[in-house]
């Protein structure tokens, strides 16, 4: 199982995240693109630090909304949002091949993840535009029970996928995240070590009603916000390593 983060996401002299200390312990880099965190010179310096590390590097594209980090819903036109993917991923792909390097996939991000995970209208132009780039690249998204029907609809546009599910988050019985307005939403410490054993173990996750869910999962998301978060991420890769 591989292990991703959202990076690059510090904008001017605002610092978001920490890193130089994460990127060592990556397969796969989602780099912010602009819209909702990120600057010419982070995206740059990100790209350089993924290319130290041998880290396959991934576009992280939003809703143009910088102001709420990406986490707000909005209601763009199908070529609206086509032309805001194509914008943002060939911006990076194209400062990757300055840099010597290249992107391999895409991971939307916040409420573009969210939408694209609850519509299919909005799945389906995010899929289009993917398949519509010059060159291929997979689309991360979230491991569910649907995941068959997203294969399908991958498939018919000639875009390969990455499944991925969330180390420290609770799940729903439909395989879902459970909403954060919700308690339990968010794992603790412990919680998050034996559901990401479980995940690499067995493939399942236990749901927030304690039910066993299989998960067919391809790449693990974790998150370095803090120097917590951090040694979290070496001990998943070290149970990861020791499975």
């Amino acid at each position: 199982m591989l292990l991703n983060c959202d990076l690059g996401e510090s904008y001017g002299s605002w610092t978001m995240g920490l890193d130089e200390e994460v990127m060592p312990h990556l397969d796969q880099a989602n780099v912010a693109c602009g819209f909702h965190g990120g600057d010419p010179l982070t995206m740059e310096k990100t790209l350089q630090l993924a290319a130290r590390h041998k880290v396959s590097v991934g576009a992280h594209p939003a809703y143009p909304d910088l102001v709420g980090f990406g986490r707000r819903s909005m209601a763009l036109s199908a070529d609206e949002l086509r032309s805001t993917l194509h914008y943002q991923i060939a911006a990076l792909d194209g400062m990757a091949a300055i840099n010597g390097t290249q992107i391999d996939y895409v991971k939307p991000h916040g409420a573009l993840y969210n939408d694209m995970m609850a519509k299919a209208e909005v799945r389906g132009v995010v899929m289009d535009a993917i398949a519509r780039y010059s060159r291929p690249l997979r689309l991360m998204l979230q491991a569910t029970a649907e995941a068959e029907l997203y294969q399908q609809e991958a498939s018919e546009v000639g875009i390969e996928l990455w499944f991925e599910a969330f180390a420290d988050r609770c799940y729903d019985d439909d395989g879902r995240l459970l909403s954060r307005r919700k308690p339990g939403a968010v794992h603790d410490h412990e919680r998050m070590m034996k559901q990401v054993e479980e995940l690499v173990r067995d493939q399942t996750v236990t749901t927030v009603s304690g039910n066993r869910l299989p998960l067919a999962v391809d790449t693990l998301c974790v998150h370095g916000d803090n120097a917590a978060g951090v040694q979290a991420i070496r001990e998943i890769r070290a149970l990861i390593t020791n499975v």
